[in-house]
């Protein structure tokens, strides 16, 4: 048993490999973490990866845009990799293939048609497209990149091409979920594959690689078509402008705000970069069905009257910079709210993001709309992934010898695991890892010639943050000085001395930000030049006076205000 504690693995590693070992699964993302999802699949000298998603930062990542993976371990083995398999066109998914295609990795990348479309955009923005081959592939086709034969299987998810991905291996077949639930009445009319499952389960699969975000929910996921009950009821009553927020990439949910728009005589309009670009994209591929003349312009989403008004808008998490977000705030160029007007947020808050989406809300109120939510309308917004019930499914369906719970904090995963072996997974089989830990798959008794698992070694797979243009150049120290800065502020001391005697030509002055209002703290800054005065009085070289001056001023600072602000010295010898 490989988790002696509860399901939680063993730090042991066993970092030979050796010609026993049939199959490496290395996972880079999404183990411990919601988001930045990627992993490896490993045999001999041939890798596949399977998705490469970014994640946005928490609240101590501060002035971080993006989270991508660490992908020093496939640099290292670039001729190795022989596919990138994108499961859907979700940022946790294909967010981080720019980025990671920008620093190296070369590879033929596989995904359907709408997430080929939305990666396209990204790879253009970045001006990537083109450096790698692009592959459209359909659930019922079969990919041979020896060893590996990669199959795929429909998944219901809130983006209407999502697929799981089956891989044939040296060990034996392995089957990687993604996101997913089973949905008996999706709106695309296409469910979850159930009888292919079924099939693989009753050949044999090795491992399941299975999706963990809401392990924690008890019951099965409702039904898409749940929310376009709500929508309906809420169209019908309004008098004026409605308008909804959705994730950009939720073409399904978009659809259903078309077709209920449509019952009432409401035309649609798009309103975000985001939004404006993939409803182009879904219209071009045949995934959203509205002609570009039905769509509204800015100019009659304001003019038209609000009856016949349905506008479709980013910011359903509160992100900063989204067109709802600047609606609350009457910052939007284009549109400004008025009494009247309903505003329908289709999302639930993802963990951690509750105080930008509650302070939307508030936004909203204070600007005289009526604000629909998922505290105050239930099927307002209904989740992609499935509840506990659909996981226990999924388990079911495929018997797997061996689990490996993913896409989820380290609470899931474990919550996952223990489902598993509720449904007849041996303990001793079921891995619960994190970013960066292998597991190896192979012939490891001499006594048999049956597959079996153990932990590998453990790699570094942390975080690689994305600062505006920069890409990994900011690391731990750099962010515990912004959080140093952001709770302390700072003081510059400047001093300039003759480079012959020593003696003070200018200063010292004294600068802060974000510890005092120097206005009103005149006497406090001027004490503390005093103190800096009589510290650097008997002179010295420039960097013993700037640690005298640094290690004065934290007293001080201390003392006088009980605060620590970070102290920048600054020695000057003319």
């Amino acid at each position: 048993m490989e988790q002696p504690d509860s399901l939680v693995a063993d730090a042991k590693a066993f970092p030979d490999v050796d010609d026993s070992t049939l199959l490496r699964i290395v996972p880079l993302g999404g183990l411990g973490e919601i988001g930045k999802n990627m992993m490896v699949v490993e045999s001999g000298q041939s890798i596949i990866i399977i998705d490469a998603g970014l994640m946005f930062p928490n609240n101590e990542m501060q002035g971080v845009d993006l989270v991508i993976p660490d992908v020093e371990y496939l640099l290292d083995r670039q001729e190795w990799i022989q596919g990138i398999f994108l499961s859907h066109g979700h940022e946790d998914h294909i967010g981080a293939l720019a980025y990671i295609i920008e620093e190296g990795i070369r590879a033929p990348v596989y995904a359907t048609a709408l997430t080929r479309g939305l990666l396209e955009g990204k790879l253009t923005e970045h001006r990537v497209l083109g450096e790698v081959p692009l592959h459209t592939v359909t659930e019922d086709d079969v990919i041979e990149l020896d060893p590996f034969t990669v199959e795929f299987f429909h998944t219901c998810h809130s983006f209407p091409d999502s697929v799981g991905i089956a891989v044939k291996t040296p060990a034996g077949r392995i089957i990687a979920t993604s996101d997913y639930k089973f949905d008996p009445t999706p709106v695309d009319g296409k469910p979850t594959e159930e009888e292919k499952l079924r099939r693989w389960g009753e050949e044999g699969v090795l491992l399941l690689l299975a999706d963990s975000t809401n392990v924690e929910r008890p019951g099965t996921t409702p039904s898409e078509r749940n929310v376009e009950a709500s929508l309906d009821d809420i169209l019908s009553k309004a008098e004026g402008r409605v308008i909804l927020a959705t994730f950009a990439s939720n073409v399904s949910r978009v659809q259903q705000i078309i077709d209920v728009s449509r019952r009432y005589g409401r035309r649609v309009g798009a309103v975000g970069r985001s939004m404006v670009n993939n409803f182009k994209i879904a219209m071009h591929l045949g995934y959203l069905d509205i002609t570009q003349d039905e769509l509204l312009s800015a100019d009659e989403m304001e003019k038209l009257p609000g009856s016949k008004v349905t506008i479709v808008a980013t910011g359903s998490q509160g992100e900063p910079t989204s067109a709802m977000v600047r609606m609350s705030m009457a910052d939007h160029r284009q549109l400004t709210l008025r009494k009247g007007d309903t505003v329908v947020l289709s999302a639930v808050p993802i963990p951690g993001n509750e105080e930008l989406f509650n302070r939307t809300v508030d936004n909203l109120y204070r600007q005289g709309a009526r604000v629909v939510y998922h505290e105050l309308a239930e099927n307002v917004h209904v989740s992609g992934h499935g509840g506990r019930d659909d996981y226990r499914h999924m388990l079911e369906l495929t018997r797997p010898r061996f689990f490996i719970p993913v896409h989820g904090e380290y609470r899931h995963l474990v919550l996952h695991g223990e489902l598993a072996q509720e449904t007849g997974v041996p303990t001793e089989n079921i891995f619960i890892v994190e970013d960066g830990q292998i597991v190896e798959f192979g012939r490891f008794s001499t006594n048999g010639d049956e597959v079996e698992a153990r932990l590998g070694e453990h790699i570094n797979a942390g975080h690689v943050f994305v600062d505006g243009l920069g890409v990994g150049d900011i690391g731990s120290v750099v962010l515990r000085d912004r959080k140093h800065l952001g709770t302390n502020g700072f003081i510059v001391c400047i001093v300039a001395l003759d480079e012959y005697d020593g003696s003070i030509l200018y200063g010292p002055e004294i600068i802060s930000r974000g510890f005092v209002y120097m206005r009103d703290s005149e006497d406090l800054i001027h004490r503390a030049g005093e103190l800096v005065r009589r510290e650097i009085a008997g002179g010295g070289p420039a960097a013993a006076l700037s640690r005298k001056i640094r290690n004065a001023l934290t007293t001080f600072a201390q003392k006088e205000m009980g605060r620590r602000p970070m102290i920048l010295p600054v020695v000057l010898e003319v």
